[in-house]
Order: structure tokens, then C-alpha cells, then sequence
């Protein structure tokens, strides 16, 4: 493949990262695709829009979002210093209410009143619920019943709030499955309904719309650690699933090219066995949802299934940008194993008093890997992109207890 000499905002007018993006719909998707595009290109330009969301983001989500030093977990592990960029304590408890602000401003501003979503882990659908009881709109989540019965707080959250949990039945019954469902109900209620696609993935505009809601988390988090440190990190780390958070992490850097930019992937039970998430290390280049971009595929080119503990890294592909940038050599992508997340998980939590979501736990557990090989005056971000609550029972069961 062709690697890039430069690196670039993007994506062109067509959607793509190099070869990766674009729009591979049906043709009847792509009236109401170009509708949400235009629409979000108007927002852009508009004063009103930003000052609006800026508005909410502040004073609903809480931001900006602390960026904290775990003294305490950098003197257990030794070497670099540890930072969490702590999305986790936002209102809902996840990154996620960043970007479904954004969309369900520009759905009002485009007349809809009903909200659809996909989830995974749940915080998605959780968010959407929220925005959407916060503006009085209807909300329908489709969620896979692998997902729903690993997640059942956050399925009764939703639910509270007013929207309706859609379970989907069909497939592996998660992520992709969902993503699938939503779709499909989005052409046929064209008319009322927008779509709130949750990760920086899809067909155009949605991967590069979704990063942009999320580039709150680098902008804050670039200011933050130059004040604590006087200069920029030497690491930035996400977990990446999607990969919503750590594009809105890691795109305010992509110029620092003295910064080191890792994403970790799903290992579920090591690259190996097959069984795991990790489109980045493991897959292949291959179209799913609308983009082109990397996949888990078997022998005859079909989308396997994911693997992972976390039911947010969960699914066979990945946004385009964060492929695009792989290829540049801007970007590394590790993996990280069921295990080790485990792991991570409870370090943070007994030294630190922090429950990461076991998605943000993969990104912990490299985080500390790293540090140990690294001198004490350089300096790791790590993006917390959850809170763990959600996963208490899925930890409990894993652990046996």
C-alpha cells in the first residue's frame, strides 16, 4: 500500500483516508447520508451550533474532564510517569455523551425528533438516552442479546430514561449485529428518524463528524499536560475498538511528531487462538458498515467474529482514520489480552481507587507494560474513556468470585 509522505486533517471530499473511508451503501441510504452531511457541514460554519454544544459540554457533561497523575501506580511499576485523561468522569460515565451531544444538536437542527443507536457495551445507548430525554425526543437502542446480558445496568439505565432497548437476535448478537438493525430501521423511517452512529466509523461524513465531537478530549488533554509538565507527553495511549476515543484523544497530536501515538486492540485470548478484536494487528483490508478500512475476515473473505471481555471492543472492524494513519507509520497498534485487562482492572482500582471500563483496562494494562522499560522523566497519557461500574459482574464472573 501506498504510504503517505505527509500527514493530513482529511478526509477528501469523497470520505477517504488514502484508500480507506468512503461510502459504500446502498443507493438507498445514500439520499439520507448526504443529507446528514450537508447538514453537518452547515453546522460547522456556524457560531450558534458550537456555542450551543460548548454550552452543554460545560455545564451538562462537566468538562473539561480532569487529567490525573497516579502517583501511587507509577511508584508500583516504576519508570515513566502515569496520566489518566479521565472522560470517565462525564456525565453518563463514558466519552461517548461527547459525540451524541453533537449529533442529537445536529438532528434537532435537521427536524427529526426520533434518535436511533447502536451499543456495545452500552454506554452509547446510554448517552443517546440521555440526550434525548434532555432535548424531549424519542430514542429506540438496538443492542445485541450477547451484549444486552453482559450489560444488564446499563440496558435498565437506558430504559429509565425513556428509550427503548431493541434486541437484536440475529448473528454473533452483538456490536455488528446491532449496527446492522439500525440501519435498516433508518431507511424505512427516513422521514422522522436520524441515525447516531457511536464510533468514528461508517460511511461519510459519520468518521470524521464523530472525531470531531471527540477532538474535545486531545485539546483539553494537550493544554493539561503542559501545565503539569511544562512540556508534551512522550506516550498517548486508547484502547481502540471503534475507535472513538482514541481518535479524540490522539488527532490534536498527530503533528507532535515527537509524541508516540499506541492504540490497544482486543486480544481476547491471544492473536493466536483467533479468538479476539484486534482488526489493527490481526485482520485484513476489506469493506464493512459503509467504509473501507481494516476487518477480521476468515479464509473466504466474510467478516468473522470479534472476541473481547469488553463488550465495547467487541467488534470485527475499525474506524478508517486510525487505518489510515497505521499505514502512514503515524500510528502503532499493540494488543492486549482478556488477562491482562483483568488485571489492569483491579491494579487501578487497589492502588489508584479507580474503576476503569474494561475497555479503558486494556489501555491501563499496556500502559503499565510500557512504563516499567521507560525512564522516570518521561510521561504516559492514558485516555480513560469509562468508568467500570458497568462491568462489575463480568469482572466478578471472570474472576470466579
Amino acid at each position: 500500500m501506498q504510504t503517505p509522505n505527509t500527514y493530513r486533517g482529511g478526509p477528501d471530499a469523497r470520505g477517504h483516508f488514502g484508500i480507506y473511508g468512503g461510502r459504500f451503501v446502498a443507493e438507498t441510504l445514500m439520499p439520507l447520508i448526504l443529507a446528514v452531511e450537508q447538514a453537518y457541514n452547515a453546522a460547522k460554519d456556524d457560531p450558534n451550533f458550537h456555542a450551543e454544544l460548548a454550552y452543554y459540554l460545560d455545564h451538562y457533561v462537566g468538562r473539561p474532564s480532569p487529567l490525573y497523575f497516579a502517583e501511587r501506580l507509577t511508584r508500583h511499576f516504576g519508570g515513566a510517569k502515569l496520566y489518566f485523561k479521565r472522560d470517565e468522569l462525564n456525565h453518563t460515565g463514558a466519552h461517548k455523551i461527547n459525540n451524541v451531544l453533537g449529533q442529537v444538536l445536529l438532528a434537532r437542527r435537521m427536524g427529526k425528533r426520533r434518535i436511533i443507536a447502536e451499543t456495545g457495551a452500552g454506554q452509547h445507548g446510554v448517552a443517546t438516552a440521555t440526550v434525548a430525554a434532555l432535548l424531549g425526543l424519542e430514542c429506540d437502542v438496538y443492542m445485541g442479546t450477547e451484549d444486552i446480558e453482559r450489560q444488564s445496568l446499563n440496558v435498565f439505565r437506558m430504559r429509565l430514561l425513556g428509550a427503548r432497548v431493541v434486541p437484536v437476535e440475529s448473528g454473533s448478537r452483538t456490536l455488528k449485529d446491532a449496527v446492522n438493525e439500525a440501519l435498516r430501521d433508518w431507511v424505512t423511517n427516513v422521514r422522522t428518524t436520524y441515525y447516531l452512529l457511536g464510533s468514528a466509523l461508517g460511511p461519510h461524513p459519520y468518521p470524521v463528524m464523530v472525531r470531531d465531537f471527540h477532538t474535545v478530549i486531545g485539546r483539553e488533554a494537550r493544554r493539561q499536560v503542559r501545565a503539569a509538565t511544562g512540556r508534551g507527553p512522550d506516550y498517548l495511549l486508547a484502547c481502540v475498538g471503534g475507535g472513538s476515543n482514541a481518535i479524540g484523544l490522539f488527532h490534536p497530536f498527530i503533528g507532535d511528531r515527537a509524541v508516540r501515538i499506541v492504540g490497544v486492540e482486543a486480544g481476547g485470548h491471544g492473536l493466536a487462538s483467533g479468538r479476539h478484536g484486534a482488526s489493527l494487528c490481526a485482520g485484513r483490508v476489506g469493506v464493512l458498515h459503509g467504509s473501507m478500512s481494516y476487518l477480521l475476515q476468515d479464509e473466504d473473505g466474510q467478516v468473522a467474529t470479534a472476541h473481547s471481555i469488553s463488550a465495547g471492543l467487541d467488534y470485527p472492524g475499525v474506524g478508517p482514520e486510525l487505518a489510515y494513519y497505521k499505514d502512514a507509520g503515524r500510528f502503532e497498534f499493540v494488543s492486549i489480552t482478556d488477562e491482562e485487562a483483568l488485571a489492569a482492572f483491579q491494579a487501578l482500582a487497589r492502588l489508584e481507587g479507580i474503576m476503569p471500563a474494561l475497555e479503558s483496562a486494556h489501555a491501563v494494562a499496556h500502559a503499565m507494560r510500557l512504563a516499567k522499560g521507560l525512564p522516570r522523566r518521561q510521561t504516559i497519557v492514558v485516555g480513560l474513556s469509562g468508568r467500570g461500574d458497568k462491568d462489575v459482574q463480568v469482572v466478578s464472573g471472570a474472576l470466579g468470585r
